[in-house]
């Protein structure tokens, strides 16, 4: 893997001018955040949604349907990164590298639908996970997990906001730092008034935007005179793996699946991707603000449905990168990219300029913005909702009226939407880049999967495994990595720990040792925890009935909640068996055996593999676009009907009755 060589070694001119990336960045997210607030002061009106209630501002009254939480989960994995860096690979690696950057995604998107319904089955009023850790575990493993999930999001802002800055700067001249400390401003502002619920509306409307421009670019650049067709694309990446044969590839080819340096990089993918989500809060945060009914569809639907993004628009925009890069529409002509340009995520750019000229600069802007903005908003709502319940609620103010945690919640947006550009602006003058964090982040976000993982679904865990096993899991993970790159590299620099190998070695290590500590630790002494001491807490806002002890009463009567939980348990079953099949369909079956085959893709087998990439990206597109309007209809025709004037209105004039 290549590393900054300089920051100056690149010097192509922008296609775009400075005024289009301000207009961008602080226009159009002024314009989202203002429209976003409107919606939010109409849903309050017609429908009764208040933001001035906790339970609306961090879950939306978890009432969140099917349709628009399939389109928030696809939204909350379409960062800007995904798009960069699935192009960044598969120009890197060729076919392989696309196919694994999805298939790091979509197999824990699914399992996360299991994590879910077992949330909504074993404790329906949480916010947060970190609710349930300090339930289950007390204050001492509760601020083990706030540290593991703090660390989470900081650094998946923070590799979100490097290359969308980096894209941005190279589309438009725009200044990094500028870009840096302006994408969030707009986000603070639409989730600092609408909470969670505006977080779903945006993800919805950008997600929507989004997939309308990847289809477009699935057919603009079979438009191009010198690509034409599939076919016309796979003998431009014949030529080129000729004349530039990826190491490690089955006859240097970049269309084959047999890549060594895909497989360490699908590797870390799935692993880091699992920490990204089950350490997320804001995953957690929308699978409680959903409907019970939701959370199962919605997220299988959303998992399968992002799959097709990075797969298709990786392949084809990489593809378009290797194959007009001797022409004069590259904008690096007659050179090829830089290890500094493609490392800083800049293969989509420049093959959207190749393809499209400044329609497609514009077009890959405006997809980078939506896309990091979309994120950091679901990222600001989840840390708001650590710093306002998990930290400020449990240990500042017990006695927090609903007025107080919705202020603490905004403070807790703007603090961190601060917090995360200052951050991403230390790192990018400490020489850190898009593809170090890329291939980095699993180190430091794998340390709580099992432990996460068993505190919802095993019942054996003792206190001592989960706050030990994490904390030895993430100092072995980056032992390994730090030994693996001095050993490998003869030292330890931002170059060295970038490399595949250690990344491998000290994600592998930090993923899976705190699985084997935790059961150890807990077969030493193991814990019998009963599930139903979750609901002996009351955590919701509404207020509590208490008996003569002074303790609130379940509200939920035993009938009831046993008929609830044989629901929940049936779609408990069905998320099992979908998460089990996505991941041996994504993950072994499908690529397991093209990787030990050889396979070098026929023109026949390429132009197939294209076709079906860009049909499952379309429908796509019409799941994250039309499934949200068809599945709220009864919603939408409620606001229609608040903002409708009744016609047969009463006369308030003051004047008496004929009658």
């Amino acid at each position: 893997m290549a590393f900054l060589e300089s920051r100056a070694a690149a010097a192509v001119e922008p296609p775009l001018p400075q005024a289009v990336g301000y207009a961008v960045v602080v226009g159009i997210g002024f314009l989202i955040a203002f429209v976003m607030v409107f919606v939010t002061y109409i849903l309050k009106k017609t429908v009764g949604e208040d933001n001035k209630t906790t339970e609306m501002f961090m879950t939306a009254n978890r009432s969140v349907g099917t349709g628009l939480t399939a389109s928030a989960v696809i939204s909350s994995w379409l960062w800007s990164t995904a798009m960069l860096g699935s192009t960044l690979v598969g120009y890197n690696f060729g076919v392989a590298g696309p196919f694994w950057f999805a298939a790091g995604c979509s197999p824990m998107i699914v399992f996360f639908a299991v994590l879910g319904i077992a949330c909504k089955m074993r404790i329906p009023e949480a916010h947060t996970l970190l609710e349930i850790v300090r339930i289950r575990y007390g204050k001492v493993g509760h601020l083990v997990w706030i540290a593991l999930c703090l660390i989470n999001n900081i650094i998946a802002v923070a590799n979100m906001l490097l290359g969308a800055s980096a894209a941005i700067s190279a589309l438009t001249g725009m200044h990094v730092i500028a870009a840096t400390f302006l994408l969030p401003v707009g986000v603070i502002l639409y989730t600092f008034v609408g909470g969670i619920k505006a977080t779903f509306l945006t993800d919805y409307f950008h997600t929507f935007v989004i997939t309308i421009i990847i289809c477009f670019f699935t057919i603009k650049t079979f438009l191009v005179p010198e690509i034409g067709s599939p076919g016309g694309l796979f003998d431009l990446i014949v030529k080129a793996g000729e004349s530039f044969p990826v190491e490690g590839n089955q006859g240097g080819s970049y269309l084959t699946m047999t890549s060594k340096n895909a497989i360490l990089f699908g590797i870390i993918h799935v692993l880091a991707n699992f920490g990204l989500v089950i350490m997320d809060t804001g995953f957690f945060a929308k699978a409680f603000s959903a409907a019970p009914q939701a959370v199962v569809p919605g997220y299988i639907v959303g998992g399968i449905a992002y799959f097709a993004i990075p797969w298709c628009l990786g392949t084809i925009m990489s593809f378009a990168a290797l194959g007009l890069e001797d022409t004069p529409a590259f904008p690096t002509f007659p050179n090829r990219m830089t290890t500094t340009e493609v490392s800083n995520g800049l293969v989509l750019p420049y093959a959207a300029v190749a393809i499209a000229g400044s329609g497609g600069a514009a077009a890959v802007l405006l997809i980078i913005f939506m896309a990091v903005t979309s994120t950091i908003s679901a990222q600001v709502i989840a840390v708001s909702s650590i710093i306002t319940f998990d930290i400020y609620r449990q240990y500042f103010n017990r006695a927090a009226t609903d007025r107080d945690v919705i202020r603490w919640s905004h403070i807790g947006v703007v603090i961190f939407g601060l917090f995360s550009a200052a951050f991403s602006t230390a790192l990018y003058y400490g020489n850190v880049d898009l593809g170090w964090t890329l291939y980095m982040l699993g180190v430091l976000t794998c340390p709580g999967i099992f432990p996460t993982v068993f505190t919802i679904l095993w019942k054996k865990q003792s206190k001592a495994a989960a706050v030990v096993s994490p904390l030895l899991g993430m100092a072995t993970g980056i032992a390994v990595w730090l030994g693996s790159a001095h050993a490998l590299g003869g030292e330890i620099s931002v170059a060295t720990t970038g490399q595949t190998l250690p990344c491998v070695y000290g994600t592998t290590a930090s993923a899976l040792s705190p699985g084997l500590y935790s059961v150890v630790i807990s077969l030493v002494k193991p814990a019998n925890y009963k599930w139903e001491e979750f609901r002996n807490e009351r955590l919701a806002f509404d207020k509590p009935i208490t008996t003569d002890t002074g303790k609130p009463e379940v509200i939920q009567s035993e009938s009831t909640y046993s008929e609830d939980k044989k629901k929940l348990k049936h779609w408990g079953l069905i998320a099992s068996i979908w998460a089990a099949a996505t991941f041996l369909g994504h993950w072994v079956l499908w690529p397991l055996p093209m990787y030990g085959s050889g396979y070098i893709f026929g023109k026949g087998f390429f132009e197939a593999w294209i076709i079906i990439s860009i049909i499952w990206v379309w429908g796509t597109m019409l799941i994250a676009g039309f499934f949200p309007i068809i599945d709220g209809w009864s919603q939408l025709r409620a606001v229609y009907r608040g903002l409708k004037p009744a016609k047969d209105a009463p006369i308030t004039s003051g004047t008496t009755s004929p009658e």
